[in-house]
């Protein structure tokens, strides 16, 4: 591996070499030899640091992220932007104001701004429900029935309004593009193979995830399971995948279906011997929690669960000493068949002492 040379060592080269043709010259640090080597080698290590930043340019999993930007570009692929969370806001008035489209209200709790992103009529009742969605994109904090005020209420439109909103997705990051990029790079395209589908549908905004079926319903059919940042899409990420899909599949597939996978929870019981003056119950099962969590975050739709693997991540959290996994009594296979697609999840954790 390449090494760049210190700042010292450059100065102490330059001045070797003064001295190796001039055998008499003054090289101390009060000399013009070394006033002329020290700027010299401030200037030189510069150079050696750009050249290294280059380097680092030229692949996409060590480049700075305008240059992975580029890379991506290079490659047809280009960072998905942050969605704006949607949602309704309640609204009450004289029976036919209108409320219309792009009017902003303030959450009262956090100051945040919201659109209104259709128009309204308020009815006989009193009240109208319009579309609204954040000013801001990226992900939020669900709200359910929120006050918020009309930072100009239009004509007969009381100024409280009640606010329900939820989703949003946060820009894709640097390492969720290089993600895209290496399995473009790995996989190239191939004209419509198992990959291709995937990458179609992960090019889409709100899609995080996805698994190609390849004649799940039948010969000619394929089906690609997609998943948003928060687990199901939202409605506009399912269509925009399958209107993604249907642009670029081959001609020769004759079917090809966008779907949400179907969460199937597994339910996980056991009982353990703990060391006292390590842990709790409680600490354990909070424990025990995340872990499986974690375990269970990576399975794909059609995966199988693995009553090994839960044993071996109980007896992993400190102080279990003995366990017994009562629940699931053998391994779990989620079934993806023309009926069903199943995706495991992780359901209701127990612990219990043995």
């Amino acid at each position: 591996m390449y090494t760049v040379p210190t700042f010292e060592a450059v100065r102490e080269a330059y001045l070797r070499d003064i001295l190796n043709l001039l055998p008499d010259a003054a090289t101390d640090p009060d000399s013009d030899h070394y006033i002329r080597a020290t700027a010299l080698a401030s200037a030189v290590v510069g150079l050696y640091h750009h050249q290294l930043w280059i380097a680092r340019q030229v692949l996409p999993d060590t480049s700075d992220p305008e240059w992975l930007d580029r890379h991506a570009a290079l490659r047809g692929i280009t960072r998905k932007p942050a969605i704006a969370a949607t949602g309704q806001l309640v609204i009450q008035g004289a029976a036919g104001s209108v409320i219309p489209s792009g009017e902003a209200v303030k959450h009262v709790a956090t100051g945040l701004t919201f659109l209104t992103s259709g128009q309204a009529i308020i009815s006989q009742d009193g009240t109208a429900t319009v579309a609204a969605l954040a000013a801001a994109p990226g992900v939020m904090p669900a709200l359910v029935a929120e006050p918020v005020l009309f930072s100009q209420a239009p004509a007969g439109v009381l100024p409280q309004a009640s606010l329900t909103l939820s989703g949003g997705v946060d820009a894709e990051t640097d390492a969720e593009l290089l993600a895209r990029l290496l399995d473009y790079l790995q996989h190239p395209p191939g004209g419509g193979n198992v990959h291709d589908y995937r990458r179609w549908a992960l090019a889409v905004p709100g899609i995080s995830r996805a698994w190609t079926f390849p004649n799940r319903r039948g010969l000619g059919s394929v089906d690609v399971a997609v998943l948003g940042p928060e687990g199901a899409p939202s409605p506009e990420a399912l269509a925009a995948a399958q209107a993604a899909v249907d642009a670029s599949r081959p001609a020769a597939c004759r079917d090809a279906w966008v779907l949400a996978p179907t969460p199937v929870a597994v339910l996980v019981s056991v009982a353990v011997r703990l060391d006292a003056s390590v842990t709790t119950l409680a600490l354990l099962t909070a424990r025990l929690q995340e872990a499986l969590a974690a375990e269970f975050k990576a399975l794909a739709p059609g995966q199988t669960v693995y009553r090994s693997r839960i044993e071996a991540v109980v007896s992993g959290q400190p102080g279990v000493l003995d366990r017994v996994v009562r629940v699931p009594q053998a391994n779990f296979a989620a079934v993806v068949d023309r009926e069903r697609l199943e995706w495991p999840r992780l359901g209701l954790v127990q612990v219990e002492a043995l």
